[in-house]
C-alpha cells in the first residue's frame, strides 16, 4: 500500500520535489484549469512515481508515493504524439477510454507537461486530471502547465541517479530493436460517408516484439532516448512498402512528427514514393520549432504530388494555429469534437465553421472517431463528407485489408 500524502518516501527524497512549494505550483495549476488532482511523477526504469500530488486524491485513488507503470499511462503516450497534451471526454476518446488507467482513475480530463533534465530530456511529467469531461480546457490550459513544468524542471537541479544512469543502454536497446526492423503495418480506413466508399486508409505502426502496451510505449523510449526520429523513420519506410500496393486510386494517410519531417532521408523516401496517392499527416501534439523550415519541406512535397494533413481541428487555439500556417490539404476534425456531434448544438456550429474554412481555402475534412451512426449523419447533414472511425472500421492487419481489396 502506498504511503498517505505528505509522507517522505524513497521516490520522493530521491525527486527532491515533494516540498510545499511544488505542492503550492500543483494547487496553482489545479485552480487555474479547473481540475480536481495534480501531480508531479518521475520515471524510473519504466515507471513512473508521483512525488507530489495535490487535491482530491482518494477520489480517484491517487497517493503521493505510489508507483505504475509507464507503458500504460497518458503520460508515455503524450509524450510520444499518440495523444495531445490535453484529453477531453476521455471516457469517449477512442485513444483513451480502453485504457486501464482510465477507469483505475476515473479520468475524465487529462493536462501534461513534461519535466526535463539538464539534457532537455523528459524526466517526468506534470498531470492535472479531473474526473469530470473538461470542456472547459483548451490551448491556454496546456500552455499553463507547460509554464509551471518548466518551473519544476528549473527547481530539480538534475535528475536523480535512477534517472539518467542507463540512458545509453536504453538507447542501444531500441536501435537495436529497429535494426531488426520489426514493424507490422495497420490500415484503418477512411470513408466517403454518403456513399459507403473507401477514399484511402491512414498507416498506424505496430510492434509486436517490443512488449509494453502498445506503440506508444516504443515511441515514448525512443523519445527520451533520443532516436524518435530513427524510429520514425523506420516506421515511414514499412508503411510506404504497403502504398504501392493499393488500388492506384486510394491515399495512404502517414502520420510524421515536424521533426521527422526535417530530417533529409525521410524526406527523400517520401519523394521516392511520390508516384502513389500519399498524404503526409503531420502530428501537432510536439511543438513545431521552426515553422518556415517545415513549411518549405510541405511546398517540396506537394510539388511532387504528397497531400499533407494536419488532425485535432477544433482541439484548441495551437490546432488553430497549426492549420493556418501550414495550409494543409486535408483537415481532420479532433474525435473529442466528433463524439456526441448529434446532440451538443455548440459542436454542431465549430464543425459548421471548419466546413466554411475548409471550402474557402479548397481543403478536405475528415472527421475522426465516428463511431455513431447519429454522428455520421449529423456531419453529412453539416457538409462533412469523409469520416474514419470505428463505425468504418477498426485497424487492421495490412495484409487482410490488401487481400479484400484483392491485392
Amino acid at each position: 500500500m502506498p504511503p498517505p500524502r505528505g509522507t517522505t518516501t524513497a521516490a520522493a527524497s530521491d525527486g527532491r520535489l515533494a516540498d510545499d512549494w511544488v505542492h503550492w505550483l500543483l494547487d496553482a495549476a489545479r485552480a487555474r484549469l479547473g481540475m480536481e488532482i495534480a501531480w508531479v511523477s518521475l520515471f524510473s526504469e519504466g515507471r513512473q512515481l508521483i512525488t507530489s500530488a495535490t487535491g482530491d486524491l482518494d477520489a480517484m485513488n491517487v497517493q503521493e508515493g505510489m508507483s505504475a507503470p509507464l507503458a500504460g499511462s497518458y503520460c508515455v503516450r503524450v509524450l510520444s504524439g499518440q495523444l495531445p497534451p490535453v484529453v477531453t471526454g476521455a471516457a469517449r476518446d477512442p485513444r483513451t477510454r480502453d485504457l486501464s488507467v482510465t477507469s483505475d482513475l476515473g479520468i475524465g480530463s487529462y493536462v501534461g507537461a513534461p519535466v526535463r533534465g539538464q539534457d532537455s530530456r523528459p524526466v517526468g511529467m506534470l498531470c492535472c486530471l479531473s474526473r469530470d469531461p473538461g470542456t472547459q480546457l483548451d490551448g491556454e490550459s496546456v500552455r499553463t502547465v507547460e509554464l509551471l513544468a518548466d518551473l519544476i524542471s528549473d527547481h530539480l537541479q538534475h535528475a536523480g541517479p535512477e534517472t539518467g544512469r542507463d540512458l545509453a543502454a536504453r538507447r542501444a536497446r531500441v536501435r537495436a530493436f529497429l535494426e531488426r526492423g520489426a514493424v507490422e503495418i495497420h490500415l484503418q480506413p477512411v470513408v466517403d460517408m454518403v456513399t459507403g466508399a473507401v477514399a484511402g486508409h491512414e498507416a498506424l505502426s505496430r510492434f509486436p516484439a517490443w512488449g509494453g502496451d502498445g506503440p506508444a510505449d516504443l515511441f515514448s523510449e525512443a523519445a527520451a532516448t533520443g532516436v524518435g526520429v530513427e524510429l520514425e523513420e523506420v516506421a515511414v519506410r514499412a508503411a510506404l512498402l504497403e502504398a504501392g500496393r493499393l488500388p492506384g486510386d486510394l491515399t495512404l494517410a502517414i502520420n510524421l512528427s515536424a521533426d521527422a519531417l526535417l530530417c533529409p532521408a525521410v524526406v527523400d523516401v517520401l519523394l521516392d514514393h511520390a508516384g502513389c496517392p500519399l498524404a503526409v499527416e503531420i502530428t501537432e501534439h510536439s511543438p513545431v520549432e521552426d515553422y518556415p523550415a517545415v513549411i518549405a519541406i510541405t511546398r517540396r512535397l506537394r510539388r511532387a504530388g504528397v497531400a499533407i494533413s494536419v488532425d485535432d481541428a477544433g482541439a484548441g487555439y495551437a490546432s488553430l494555429q497549426h492549420i493556418l500556417r501550414l495550409n494543409p490539404d486535408v483537415i481532420k476534425l479532433d474525435s473529442g469534437l466528433v463524439m456526441g456531434l448529434h446532440t451538443d448544438r455548440a459542436r454542431q456550429a465549430m464543425t459548421s465553421a471548419m466546413v466554411a474554412f475548409a471550402g474557402e481555402t479548397g481543403a478536405r475534412l475528415v472527421a475522426e472517431g465516428v463511431e455513431e451512426a447519429a454522428e455520421r449523419d449529423t456531419l453529412i447533414a453539416r457538409g462533412v463528407r469523409y469520416g474514419q472511425g470505428y463505425l468504418f472500421g477498426r485497424p487492421r492487419p495490412a495484409g487482410d485489408v490488401l487481400a479484400a481489396h484483392g491485392r
